[in-house]
């Protein structure tokens, strides 16, 4: 298992499940698409690191360090 913040652009992952700290976002996550098995790739990150622009079932998302974070993704080959 993996975070967002460990992968770079291009790279692909699959959602696995949310982080015992991501609680508060569970919810917030789940209605925007990322759900346990959808797939997604890093297409952009800021200078800094924050925000995280991701494609996930065909439309981009921005997600901050701190939501990113409560995501555990497995990474695709």
């Amino acid at each position: 298992m993996t975070t967002i913040s460990e992968l770079k652009v291009g790279d692909r992952a699959r959602v696995a499940g949310f982080t015992a700290t991501g609680r508060g976002y569970r919810r917030k996550l789940l209605t925007m698409g990322l759900t346990p098995g959808a797939e997604i790739s890093i297409a952009r990150i800021a200078p800094m690191g924050d925000p995280v622009e991701i494609r996930v079932r065909g439309f981009s998302l921005s997600l901050r360090k701190e939501e990113a974070s409560a995501l555990n993704v497995e990474k695709l080959r």
